[in-house]
């Protein structure tokens, strides 16, 4: 599988074109602030105003919707694309904010955490990225630290490839395990994380972290040591954040 698997299926149309080339261009962690000039489909990744990840600082206290999440356990094609380690999604699974609904497409990994709560980053973070026809995406977010055992991150790290390639778990995985049940949330609107840096993002951000192993972070960091975007100014946005 090459580094295409990291977008596709993610973005319906009018984003595809864009997530293709994103996928064939050639980007990386180790220059995030040239990625505006590599294609003139990625100018968001320098000029948006409304860019991911960003601080979580200065939250408003607000009443917001609660997160719906109807994720079914799946035997996930586990990707390797050469900037994380993927999860792909079967259809099936979805998440409901208030009246919206978005189809899960994939959940994938960074490290360190891309967001960093009150000037601190976690050990690692995880996306679930939901998409709806017309290109709306919604992602879940969970911060993972260690001190703790997670049998689901455990058997994708089990499994996941050292290098560009796909596997696949032999029994399904129940992808609940890697995200609180609810709790306290941070909301914002955003942009992906890598390029084009679309701004077309509803980001939602559990506050309590995930704990995992210790050496299941290690063995991710073995193959991807660094691949987090910097922090970007949240400029004129509203960050909330629900009970």
């Amino acid at each position: 599988m090459h580094r295409r698997g990291f977008l596709a299926g993610v973005l319906s149309c009018p984003l595809c074109a864009q997530a293709v080339r994103a996928a064939e261009a050639d980007w990386n962690y180790e220059t995030p602030n040239k990625w505006g000039e590599l294609d003139p489909a990625f100018k968001l990744c320098s000029i948006g105003r409304e860019q991911s990840p960003i601080d979580l600082e200065n939250a408003v206290p607000a009443n917001i919707d609660r997160l719906v999440i109807e994720w079914e356990p799946q035997a996930f094609a586990i990707v390797n694309n050469g900037h994380t380690i993927q999860a792909n999604a079967e259809p099936g699974g979805f998440l409901r904010i208030g009246e919206e609904k978005y189809e899960l497409k994939q959940f994938h990994f960074h490290a360190p955490a891309e967001h960093a709560l009150n000037g601190e980053r976690a050990a690692m973070e995880v996306h679930f990225v939901h998409a709806q026809p017309g290109g709306k995406l919604a992602v879940v977010a969970a911060f993972l630290t260690a001190g703790g055992k997670n049998t689901a991150f455990s058997r994708i790290m089990k499994v996941a490839p050292a290098a560009e390639g796909e596997a696949r778990l032999e029994r399904p995985l129940n992808p609940r395990a890697l995200a609180q049940k609810q709790g306290p949330l941070y909301r914002y609107e955003g942009s992906l994380t890598t390029p084009p840096c679309a701004e077309v993002v509803d980001w939602n951000i559990f506050a309590a972290p995930v704990r995992v192993a210790r050496a299941d972070i290690d063995a991710f960091r073995r193959i991807f040591p660094n691949n987090a975007r910097p922090l970007q100014p949240i400029n004129r946005r509203f960050l909330l954040r629900g009970k």
